[in-house]
């Protein structure tokens, strides 16, 4: 059955343009380009007859059970870190794995880290290439450029399987390098550059219907031998009407060696 999502795509302007995080120096204050909202259709991985493989479209679904049973403060961090290399040597064939980032996001007004609804890749090149250098120093970086790494991603649900804005994907086949636009990030400490997709209605939509807190997302951000970057989204949709659970994920970012 095809099930259908709203997203909001990035748009084409003669500037660039810059999401600013923590605007005015208030947690969670975000400023946002123009973004246009957007219907379109969905293939669910758990039930399509195509299999869906990082290998061929840079993002897996796969179940990872994990010991971690409450991911607030930090004494997780080591059990979970040690859980994410284990599977992204096993499953990638990474030969070192730097886990560096883990951002909690509940779909709640409150909250200080909502789901990202903007379709977007983490890094560009140039950004992938600074933050590189900011997580090992100039001179580990460099000779890590000199053989293959890349930027991966882990996304998980949190307490809950996920009724509503679920983690979607743009198959990178379906999508036309000028669908890309450069964003600036600003932070209040530091700048980064992002991805932006424009829309185009050749794009192919992926998502995993009502994952559950044991089942992961494995997503490329980036890789210097040039495998795809996945465009992402949380979608506005809801599985069931009569489910009333908050969406609450945990989305890690780790750098790889192959």
């Amino acid at each position: 059955m095809t099930r259908t999502a709203t997203v909001n795509y990035h748009v084409h302007k003669p500037w660039r343009q810059a999401f600013e995080l923590d605007a005015g120096g208030i947690a969670g204050n975000l400023i946002s380009p123009e973004l246009a909202s957007t219907a379109v259709a969905l293939t669910d991985a758990r039930t399509t007859s195509n299999t869906v493989t990082f290998a061929s479209d840079a993002v897996e679904f796969a179940l990872l059970e994990t010991q971690v049973q409450d991911f607030t403060g930090e004494v997780w961090k080591p059990t979970y870190d040690a859980e994410l290399t284990a599977m992204l040597s096993n499953k990638l064939g990474a030969r070192e794995v730097v886990v560096f980032d883990h951002t909690i996001r509940m779909d709640d007004p409150g909250a200080t880290r909502k789901p990202a609804r903007n379709v977007h890749s983490d890094y560009s090149k140039d950004g992938a290439e600074q933050r590189l250098v900011d997580l090992l120093g100039a001179e580990a970086a460099a000779e890590w450029a000199r053989g293959h790494y890349a930027f991966v991603n882990v996304w998980r649900p949190v307490d809950h399987p996920i009724n509503s804005a679920p983690l979607g994907f743009v198959r990178p086949s379906s999508v036309e390098p000028s669908d890309w636009i450069l964003l600036d990030l600003i932070y209040p400490d530091r700048n980064g550059q992002i991805m932006g997709l424009v829309g185009n209605p050749r794009h192919e939509w992926i998502y995993q219907s009502k994952m559950t807190p044991d089942e992961v997302a494995i997503f490329n951000i980036y890789d210097n031998r040039g495998a795809p970057s996945i465009a992402h989204s949380a979608l506005d949709m809801v599985e069931d009407s009569n489910v009333n659970t908050i969406r609450k994920s945990i989305e890690s970012r780790t750098l790889v060696r192959y």
